[in-house]
Parts: structure tokens; sequence; C-alpha cells
């Protein structure tokens, strides 16, 4: 909170204002105080006590924000009203409009000492960031947000905390993107005092990174939470995302129907609050449901459908990985001259610090494409890059498959030895799944 204006400042004000109104000092005074004292007041002699103010204000017929500090009245709603705005612009897939927008109004908070309106503006700064994947920037706005936020309860926190496990893994940090949002639910959930929507959108995002780190039992358990908390959120858009997540884990169980039921809920309540990004991701998921299932031809259709939608937005990363999945099924579609075209246009997109997965899945699909052409050396060259890319990651779930692609590739031109290291370095992520060196689940939420 901003400290009150000091007592010239404070002393002009009053006395302006009543001679705006046409009101002498004893007017002003009574029944309260006495005329004298007003002048001192107004001649800056005096620092005039909460109550004293409250009673000028009254007075005057202004509000004590605007006597004490030269806030105009109404000013904290109209600054509301406007982050809603901007929130719509990003929405809307405008993220560098919505950005511009939120860096006015951070200033305009910040200028008037409004911390709650400089948190709102920082965490939408942080999402306009992430969507335009410029996540060094995105980590610097959600870690002002959680510095604000220092004094607040752990659920207050949260959309700051979640804002910055995000960026930390979709810049390939999964490790501490998990730890981030693991010891946070630790906190609520041993808290005793649960927050819903807290809590389920911090079970929503972790399930990305247990998936991508081979920790599909922690993965599977989130969703199961997520679920469980889903009727008593009050976020419809948060539901929506959780819809979304959900169905990672239950196509890696084989329930390919109802992972598609659970994308199916999320894109309707992503259609009616007209968000744009979300509904395109939704797509997106849902052609890759497609393709795990086999049907390529509705994966291609709905893959085309969310690279169209991010296209007409600013969310560069996201349409990018899009990319990655349609060359996938491209691909698999007998057009592999197509989809290393797609791919080769994308991974300037990409580095070790943006999108490290889908560089890497990148990098595995060019590299079985170029085996498909006997250009072994570019096929190995590709999945190395891959391998180094995921070992950083520490993205486990992807990492066996590559090394089987690798010593394959090493035994068929003859080196035996460098094909033994390879199913070794297999072997050994694949029997040491990041459930092992995770460390302890999280307390569980007291549903």
């Amino acid at each position: 909170m901003r400290e009150r204006d000091d007592p010239e400042t404070v002393g002009r004000r009053v006395q302006q204002l009543r001679a705006q109104r046409g009101l002498t000092q004893r007017q002003l005074a009574e029944p309260a105080y006495t005329p004298a004292y007003i002048s001192t007041l107004e001649a800056g002699r005096v620092r005039a006590s909460d109550e004293a103010l409250r009673h000028i204000a009254r007075r005057l017929g202004v509000s004590f924000d605007e006597l004490a500090l030269g806030r105009p009245a109404h000013l904290a709603t109209d600054l509301r009203l406007r982050l809603t705005e901007a929130q719509r612009m990003l929405a809307d897939g405008r993220a560098e409009e919505a950005a511009r927008r939120y860096t006015e109004l951070l200033a305009e908070a910040e200028s008037h000492g409004l911390p709650g309106e400089q948190v709102t503006a920082l965490l939408g700064l942080g999402e306009c960031a992430v969507e335009t994947g410029e996540l060094a920037l995105a980590h610097a706005h959600f870690e002002r947000a959680e510095e604000h936020l220092a004094d607040a309860s752990p659920a207050a926190r949260v959309p700051a905390v979640r804002g910055r496990a995000v960026a930390h893994y979709l810049a390939g940090e999964l490790r501490y993107a998990v730890y981030l949002l693991e010891s946070t639910l630790d906190e609520l959930n041993r808290g005793g005092l649960p927050d819903p929507d807290a809590l389920l959108l911090l079970y929503a995002s972790v399930i990305g990174p247990y998936m991508d780190m081979g920790a599909h039992a922690r993965a599977a358990q989130a969703a199961e939470f997520a679920l469980a908390l889903a009727p008593r959120a009050g976020d419809p858009a948060l539901i929506a995302r959780m819809h979304r997540s959900v169905a990672r884990t239950l196509l890696a169980e084989g329930r390919t129907a109802e992972a598609d039921a659970s994308l199916a809920k999320a894109a309707e309540l992503y259609r009616q609050l007209r968000l744009r990004t979300e509904l395109a991701n939704c797509h997106w998921m849902r052609g890759y449901v497609h393709a795990q299932n086999g049907h390529l031809d509705a994966a291609e259709a709905e893959l085309r459908q969310a690279l169209a939608m991010l296209s007409e937005t600013s969310a560069a990363l996201y349409r990018s990985q899009a990319a990655v999945e349609l060359a996938d099924v491209l691909h698999r579609r007998g057009r592999s001259t197509e989809a290393a075209a797609l791919l080769e246009g994308v991974l300037g997109d990409f580095s070790s610090e943006r999108g490290a997965v889908h560089a890497a899945a990148a990098h595995r699909l060019l590299g079985i494409i170029a085996e498909d052409a006997r250009d072994t050396e570019s096929a190995e060259e590709h999945y190395v890059r891959a391998l180094s890319l995921l070992e950083r990651a520490g993205a486990v779930g992807d990492l066996a498959d590559l090394c089987r692609l690798l010593g394959d590739l090493l035994r068929r031109t003859g080196r035996t030895e460098a094909a033994l290291d390879a199913y070794r370095t297999g072997l050994g992520h694949r029997t040491t799944p990041g459930t092992t060196t995770l460390g302890p689940a999280p307390a569980q939420p007291p549903l």
C-alpha cells in the first residue's frame, strides 16, 4: 500500500478542494474540529490523522484515497475494467497488443500505489510472454508478481508460482517446474484450508511435466485429484484446462475414447468463453489423440485447424509445437518430403531453452526421415541432437525410444560397441523413471 502524501501536498489539496466547493474553514471543520486546525493543516504544518482526513473527505464529498493519495475517485475500479479488457485481448490471440496494454496499466497501478492491480498486470504480462515464447521475460514477470505476493496466502501466490513453473517447463527445465508445483501443492494440502481453484490449477499444470519425465503414476494421480476437485472449482476456464491435461493421462492408459470426450468438454468450454488460443490447443490435442488411435485423416484435419488458428495469433511457440505434431502425421501418411519441409521451417523457433521437448521431437522425426532415405549421417546427427535436448530437459518419457533408434542405426552401420552404449543409456532411463528421483509425492488434498 502506498504511503500517504506529505503534509504540504495534502494541505494544498484540502485547500483547493475547499475553495472549489465554496466552503469556509469553519464549515469544513465543524462539528469535530476547529477552523484553526484546518488552517494549520492547509499550511502543511500538521500531519492529519486518518480519522481527521476521513471527516474532511466526507465534508468535501471525495474519497479518503483521493484526499490522502491524490488518487482519482473510482480509479481502482476503472483500472480493473481495463485489465479485464487486456485479458480479453490475450484470449483473442492478440498477445503483443495485450502486452502493450498491460505495460501501460502496470505503470498506472504503480504510480497510484495499487498493489492488487500491479499483480494482475504482471501476471497478464507473464502470460503474454509465454504465448509469444519469450520465456525469460515471462519468468521475470511472474517472479515480480510473486515478490508482490510475498505476504499473501499460499493460495493467492499460486497463479504466479504456476506461471514460473510453466515458463521453466517450456524452457525444458522439467525437474525444476515439478519442484515448484509439488512444493506449492504440499504447502497448500498440509495447510488444512484448501482452495479448490488453486489446487486444480496446480494439479492440471503438473501433469505435462510428469508425463514428459516418465512419471506416469504421479501424472495419473494428479489427474485423479484434478477430476475430484473440478466440481468444487468456480472458474470454467480452469476446468477446461484440467480436462485438456487429464486427456494426456487417459491417452497414456489407452483410454482414447475417454481422452477424446475430455477434450470435447474442454473445447466446448473454450468456445463458450471465446478463448481462442486455448481452443486451438484443444484441436491440437484432439489431433494427437486421433493420431495415437490410428485415425490419421481426422488427426491431420484437427492439427491443420489448430495450426491455422494459432497462425492468426501471437502464439509462436505453440504454433511451432503443433507443426511438429502435424509433421509426424504427414510422415505416417507417406508424405515425408512435406513433413521434413514443415519441420525445417520451424526448427529455428526452438532451442535448448525454448521448447526443448518439441525440438527433440522434430530432430527425432527428421532422423527417421533421413534414415528412410538412407542418409545415415544426417539421421545420426539428428538423433544425437534430440538425445542431447531430452537429457538436458530430463524428458525420460521419450529418451528410451530415442536410444533404441540411435542404437539400431549404429548397429546397422557396424558400430556395435557404440550401439551397445546407446542401448544401455536407454535401458538406464527406462529402469529409472522420473518417480524414483523426484522425491516423496506431495501431501494429498483433503478431498
